[in-house]
């Protein structure tokens, strides 16, 4: 389906001036016509009568507004300048998305369970406002979901996308709801990017395909992970005429059943790590010590002095509380 632009019709002032004046002259003729003529009675209430079907072809589009046109079913073209149209008063705007409301910038939610996405309710009908195509940047909030990342881990992942329309014939035509459309796409692409990565940085893992093991990771490396999520939606949404502009993660942590668990996981290695830290300093300061001892020839320890000063300075050094030495105030030996 290729987009037909229709932008030499803005001529609607002229034709409502024209069916203005075609009134006040049908009127003029029921009021002369009984006595000028019966032909010209005649005329004047069938105008009366028929004069407001040419009004149907009047069309008004904003900025960022299109209006799919189809004569008897047939897809005769689009209106997206702004401006006051004419055309056949027997065209339909298509908009098969009219009354599909998305949790996203330009729609309103209801306030339905499901706030990924809602159908409006209703009697059904809609007016012509809705039967326009909005050419905005719109970003769609879908629902969080729970993924399990390569690791096996369940995670809990949201993310916004930024949209719009780029060609109202394939949205209109190619599919069945565009909106409806993006939004499963959007959930299909992220699960398939999500399993490739683990959730924090692990040994072994190859994110990127080349069979080499990376520290490609859904916490660490956001910024990649959100352009091969724009990267793939946008692959599976070139058929609906969508441009993807950007995609951000706004959501991301561990599923509720191991986040506990997780996080002790977290605290354990911060645990390690600050030890590890800890005792290399405190070997650190206890070298120091000595030599700084024997270089002074403050005080001569035997090995077996030496292995006493080495424990107590590591005790002080590494213990979690402050220590409280026993001062020895007799002799040293």
């Amino acid at each position: 389906m290729k987009e037909i632009v229709l932008s030499r019709k803005k001529n609607g002032f002229l034709v409502l001036a024209l069916s203005v004046l075609a009134y006040l002259a049908a009127i003029a003729l029921c009021v002369l016509g009984p006595f000028v003529s019966p032909v010209l009675l005649v005329i004047g209430i069938v105008w009366c009568s028929v004069g407001w079907i040419p009004w149907l072809g009047l069309k008004v589009i904003k900025p960022q507004e299109a209006l799919v046109l189809t004569l008897f079913g047939k897809y005769i073209g689009t209106l997206k300048e702004e401006g006051f149209y004419y055309v056949n008063p027997f065209c339909v705007g298509v908009n098969p998305a009219a009354k599909t409301k998305l949790n996203q910038s330009g729609d309103v939610n209801d306030g339905a369970s499901n706030p990924a996405l809602v159908l409006s309710a209703g009697s059904g009908q809609v007016d012509l406002a809705s039967k326009k195509l909005s050419l905005k940047i719109m970003t769609l909030n879908n629902s969080r979901q729970k993924i399990n990342d390569c690791l096996g881990n369940p995670i809990e992942i949201g993310i916004a996308v930024t949209w719009r329309i780029v060609d109202t014939a394939k949205a209109a035509f190619n599919v069945e709801n565009y909106k409806e459309f993006l939004s499963l796409q959007c959930d299909s692409a992220l699960r398939n990017i999500v399993r490739i990565y683990p959730y924090d940085v692990a040994s072994g893992v190859d994110t990127t395909g080349d069979g080499v093991a990376d520290e490609g990771s859904l916490r660490g490396s956001s910024e990649t992970v959100a352009k091969r999520i724009k990267e793939e939606i946008q692959v599976r949404v070139n058929e609906a005429g969508i441009e993807i502009i950007e995609a951000r993660i706004t959501y991301l942590a561990y599923a509720t059943e191991i986040a506990s668990v997780m996080l002790q996981r977290q605290q354990a290695s911060a645990i390690i790590d600050a030890r590890k830290m800890i005792v290399d300093g405190a070997v650190g300061m206890v070298e120091m010590a000595l030599e700084r001892l024997n270089e002074k020839e403050i005080v001569n320890l035997d090995e077996e002095r030496k292995a006493a000063m080495v424990s107590n300075l590591l005790v002080v050094l590494c213990g979690n509380k402050d220590a409280q030495p026993v001062v020895n105030s007799g002799s040293l030996y």
